[in-house]
């Protein structure tokens, strides 16, 4: 009987610490804007608004970004695929404006974005890690050159007051590997 006992008591314990390990996100929802003069960006931005929308399941994170014009002759957003402005009405493959779902619920989802190949797909992560969440995105697709692969990464963490958000953003491309911080105060 005392087997039996001390047997339910280990399965509890299990059970427990394995909901423990099961880290929720801290709720990021509401309305964040950019502080241009404490953030450290690889582009140049006026202003950029993030409107995020949170449950137990999912997050949901729309961003309006306004650049500065181009120079004269230049292409917006650089021409690039990885911006504010590429390929997807401007959704870009690793970030830009227009909203991006994750699940929270420990699984790879996908969008397709429409680049000028056509249609991408783009695979999204999220996780909550030590008071942080860490949202990925990663494409794969074939270029005129090849195979091109492009990701990002992000660490979202908020002050304990609740009213300033920083992001550190690692950002892969052709052309190699960005790193930006962007910190936003609650609206």
């Amino acid at each position: 009987m005392k087997r039996i006992l001390f047997a339910a008591a280990l399965s509890v314990l299990a059970f427990a610490a394995g909901a423990a390990a099961q880290e929720k996100p801290a709720d990021y929802s509401g309305t964040w804007v950019l502080d241009v003069s404490r953030s450290k960006l690889t582009m140049p931005v006026d202003s950029m608004t993030m409107t995020v929308s949170q449950s137990e399941k999912e997050i949901s994170i729309t961003t309006e970004t306004k650049r500065p014009a181009p120079p004269e002759g230049q292409r917006p957003g650089g021409g690039g695929m990885g911006g504010g402005r590429g390929p997807g009405g401007g959704r870009g493959l690793m970030g830009g404006d227009g909203t991006t779902t994750y699940s929270l619920e420990k699984k790879e989802t996908s969008m397709n974005i429409d680049g000028p190949m056509g249609s991408i797909p783009v695979y999204l992560k999220a996780k909550a890690k030590n008071g942080k969440l860490e949202l990925s995105r990663n494409a794969v697709f074939n270029g005129p050159m090849g195979e091109v692969s492009m990701g990002s990464k992000e660490v979202w963490e908020m002050s304990a007051d609740g009213t300033t958000l920083t992001v550190n953003r690692e950002t892969t491309t052709m052309q190699g590997t960005n790193s930006s911080t962007l910190v936003f105060t609650k609206k």
